[in-house]
């Protein structure tokens, strides 16, 4: 009577292990024969599975949210008001100007 041994299975998955796992059940693999095979909780599998499919619907949405894109916005908001600033203070210099001409001093020596 020979009885051959199972190989242990891992006691961890790493990512790529689950994925393919998980793969393999979206190929219609059965869960719970997977479990057995696996010696994983269904459940487990169920989970993974349905983590798998949330990260990939995230993955597939619009761009996501940067911090830099509002930093952006508000620098773009003080370089829009530096200019009307600016543009305020040539109009006033300009006006004053014209009330009474700029004569540059002459020297006293």
């Amino acid at each position: 009577m020979s009885t051959k041994a199972q190989p242990t299975p891992p006691k961890r998955f790493t990512a790529q292990r689950k994925q393919e796992v998980v793969l393999r059940l979206l190929k219609g693999e059965p869960l719970e024969v997977l479990s057995r095979e696996l010696s994983v909780p269904a459940a487990t599998l169920s989970q993974w599975r349905e983590t798998f499919l949330t990260s990939g619907l995230n993955g597939l949405k619009s761009k996501p949210r940067d911090d830099r894109d509002e930093r952006i916005r508000e620098l773009e908001r003080k370089i829009g008001q530096i200019t009307m600033d600016n543009e305020l203070l040539y109009a006033k210099i300009e006006r004053m100007e014209e009330e009474t001409p700029f004569v540059p001093r002459r020297s006293k020596r």
